[in-house]
């Protein structure tokens, strides 16, 4: 498929100024990485100047082969254990009120990595009281004792996204499976009393019905929070963009979403899991629909 002209609508005004470069300076004295740089987010220069990040812990490096992620893949390093404390200190520089780790799939992990999760929750809610926190973490090949295991920190919202619908899954993410990822949102619900949030992506090739799908399978879950954006190509070396999605598609996505139940859908082009993220938890926390 030929690669398509980026319409008007999705063009996107970067925000320059000091607060930008204050942002990547404190990441890099502190060493972090963040899925808004490895994943080249097209919201990173706005959630900079606001010193806002998503840290990306265990590494840059992912064990897996999605082809819709410009993370780079290979064999990744051993988890430093100085990294939750760095974390911490970087989130308390920043001045972070709402704070969101997420990590590149670890499948080399025999927990998934999940204890170093626990780890850096730790550190980041003991060094910096009062802070809001979410975990945006990979599908830990489904094991629930690694899930019990992340579960025993103190976080406010569970993260896991489904990034698109099932019958796009082998084209897609070949080593990820949608059942698992439901079973995991599932299992982190009844587990634990707290707020879940799932994410995907439209404009692979997806049907509105097959979103709505997805829709219905993530409230059945309990799933409290829904994010929805359009998949943008980040490299030439990942998938095609198979359509632009209407912004009226957005606003259907969102009403079914309400109509069936989940608390707060946010659709629309530039939605990204972790966008805005900090107003999302205040619209959680205050009850108001999204």
């Amino acid at each position: 498929m030929a690669i398509q002209r980026l319409p008007y609508y999705l063009k996107k005004t970067l925000v320059l100024g000091g607060d930008v470069h204050k942002t990547k300076s404190i990441l890099r004295a502190h060493e972090l990485h963040t899925v808004c740089e490895s994943a080249r987010c097209p919201n990173i220069s706005e959630c900079f100047s606001m010193k806002r990040a998503t840290f990306l812990i265990m590494g840059p490096s992912c064990t897996r082969q999605c082809r819709f992620c410009s993370v780079d893949k290979g064999i990744p390093a051993v988890p430093d254990s100085n990294e939750p404390h760095m974390v911490a200190d970087a989130v308390k520089e920043l001045g972070i009120k709402h704070v969101v780790i997420t990590s590149v799939t670890r499948d080399d992990l025999a927990d998934g990595g999940a204890d170093h999760f626990l780890s850096v929750a730790r550190a980041v809610k003991q060094y910096n009281p009062g802070v809001t926190l979410e975990l945006l973490t990979p599908d830990f090949k489904g094991d629930t004792n690694a899930i019990l295991r992340l579960l025993k920190a103190d976080f406010d919202i569970f993260n896991h996204n489904v990034e698109t619908v099932p019958y796009l899954y082998k084209k897609v993410r070949p080593q990820a499976d949608y059942s698992r990822s439901i079973h995991v949102l599932k299992f982190v619900k009844q587990h634990k009393n707290i707020s879940i949030k799932s994410g995907f992506m439209v404009g692979l090739g997806e049907t509105i019905d097959q979103v709505k799908d997805v829709l219905t399978d993530l409230k059945d879950t309990g799933c409290d929070i829904v994010t929805i954006g359009q998949y943008l190509m980040p490299t030439l070396k990942n998938m095609p963009v198979h359509a632009y999605v209407e912004e009226d598609a957005y606003k259907e996505y969102e009403r079914f979403g309400h109509e069936i139940g989940i608390r707060h859908v946010y659709a629309g082009p530039f939605v990204r899991s972790s966008y805005h993220a900090q107003e999302v938890m205040d619209g959680l926390a205050a009850g108001k629909l999204l």
